[in-house]
């Protein structure tokens, strides 16, 4: 007994402080193992196209609507702009992280390996807000469309099978609506979640298709838009503050772009499929600035369309673009293609949404933070099919029950927090590894990783408080399932 004593204190005293170990680096490996599991099919086109699919999606069909009608009003294209430029240095900073080290695991890996293990987790538990959570918002926003597509062709559902039995109230507050569940928005999770268990090309291919669809759609409804836009819906362009912070005025402007940065999250989707790149120290860099760049543009120029076409206070809507499109009924042809067209749209950002979720829990699993078998890749379809399956059924859940608006301000706070944590790693690995070779370096790297992480840390401060609040018992959840499991499984401590 006094022998097996003194080793566990023998073993104990060698064992580093727990601050060292939460702070623990994951040596960088150029070549990660495992790479085998799955297939390197991805071009440079197809990743741009992957990040397309997964930035414009509710936030340029329904996010622009309902933030120039509570936020921005017309002025929502400054918000947007504002958020794009905060996006566009942190797409620089991830570029030089996807190039230099093209792995699976996005910014939890580039995290892990510059600023520790417990930091990693928190970032690898927040990306789960942003790619099942956006899958879920996303396929509620579907499910509207959906729902307004039938009553135009008069099938009407079932109000308490079309909405979420939860909603948020004027002061922010979880309310019960009465209905039973979003079914819509289920099956729709349901079917992207096969498509990606069977396979990444026919997925990849599918992507292609639908962002080619509704990039055409946003040009014609922008030209057709044209000629409706009145310029008396541009004024005021800044609507004064209505007195409540975030209302409107500046703090709207700016409360709006830390709304509407979840639309421009997308773009890293990319980087999410490192091992399935076919050249991705080239082609991750493409894919995740080209996303990015013309995905700005179409929201600037879909929400400057929408706000001059109808008054802004009338875009507070699941379906704004169908709101604006039936105020003129000279755009009626325009309508029902319209909205078959957004809906193939945001199922694209639903699929590419689930792409990415399962590759970072692939990475987190096989660095021991979660159950092995999340790790597993189907031996004939050489994707990640357990984690597949795990994030499917979770953002089902989501969206047959949380609104729009409660899961939008969770994606963005939980994005714009990995944002800054990815820019500030760019600037260590500078500093740890400096003479390493990098396919692709941000420009004038401490000025821009600075000025992104400050950017995008200064915009979770625009959100609400209860955002802050839900943030913090996601947090502490997320914590506690690392110090039950992540802590003492971990590959790098064993």
């Amino acid at each position: 007994m006094s022998s097996a004593i003194n080793k566990s204190d023998g073993g104990a005293a060698r064992r580093p402080p727990l601050l060292r170990q939460l702070l623990a680096v994951r040596p960088i490996d150029p070549a990660p193992p495992g790479k085998s599991r799955l297939k390197q099919v991805l071009s440079a086109p197809a990743l741009i196209a992957i990040g397309l699919g997964a930035t414009i999606g509710s936030g340029i069909f329904v996010l622009t609507g309902t933030v120039a009608a509570n936020h921005s009003g017309p002025a929502i294209t400054l918000s947007l702009l504002i958020a794009a430029f905060g996006g566009g240095l942190a797409a620089l900073c991830y570029s030089e992280f996807a190039a230099f080290l093209p792995v699976p695991g996005s910014a939890y890996s580039y995290t892990y390996a510059t600023l520790g293990e417990a930091l990693a987790w928190f970032i690898g538990w927040n990306l789960l807000l942003e790619y099942a959570i956006s899958a879920s918002a996303v396929a509620v926003s579907w499910s509207a469309y959906v729902v307004s597509l039938l009553a135009d062709a008069h099938i009407h559902l079932p109000a308490a099978l079309v909405n979420a039995p939860l909603a948020l109230d004027a002061h922010d507050h979880v309310i019960r609506t009465g209905a039973i569940v979003n079914m819509p928005a289920v099956l729709i999770i349901a079917a992207m979640t096969v498509l990606l268990y069977i396979g990444v090309r026919g997925s990849a291919g599918a992507n292609t298709i639908m962002v080619a669809l509704k990039v055409g759609i946003i040009v014609i409804i922008v030209i057709a838009g044209l000629r409706y836009v009145d310029p008396a819906n541009l004024t005021p362009y800044v609507p004064p503050n209505t007195g409540i912070r975030g209302h409107f005025g500046w703090s709207g402007v700016l409360q709006g772009a830390g709304i509407i940065f979840f639309s421009y999250v997308g773009f890293d989707t990319a980087s999410t499929t490192a091992l399935e790149a076919r050249n991705p120290q080239r082609d991750l860099p493409l894919g995740i600035i080209g996303a990015l760049v013309i995905s700005a543009v179409l929201y600037v120029a879909m929400s400057t369309i929408l706000t001059g076409m109808v008054p802004f206070q009338k875009l507070d809507s699941d379906a704004p673009v169908a709101v604006a499109l039936d105020a003129h009924p000279q755009l009626a042809w325009l309508s029902w293609f319209v909205k078959a067209g957004v809906i193939a749209g945001m199922t694209s950002v639903i699929l590419t949404s689930l792409l990415g979720q399962p590759r970072i829990l692939l990475s987190m699993a096989d660095d021991g933070l979660l159950p092995a078998y999340m790790s597993r890749c189907h031996s004939r379809f050489k994707t990640p099919h357990v984690a597949t399956v795990i994030t499917g059924v979770f953002a089902a859940l989501i969206a047959a029950i949380f609104p729009l608006d409660l899961l939008a301000d969770l994606i963005s706070i939980g994005i714009l927090l990995a944002f800054a944590v990815v820019c500030i790693g760019v600037l260590i690995l500078r500093k740890t590894r400096p003479d390493a070779y990098r396919p692709f370096r941000v420009p004038w790297a401490p000025f821009t990783c600075v000025l992104g992480a400050l950017t995008c840390l200064g915009m979770t401060l625009t959100l609400s408080t209860p955002t802050w609040a839900r943030l913090l018992v996601w947090t502490i959840l997320g914590m506690s399932i690392y110090a039950f499991y992540g802590f003492r499984h971990s590959r790098l401590r064993q």
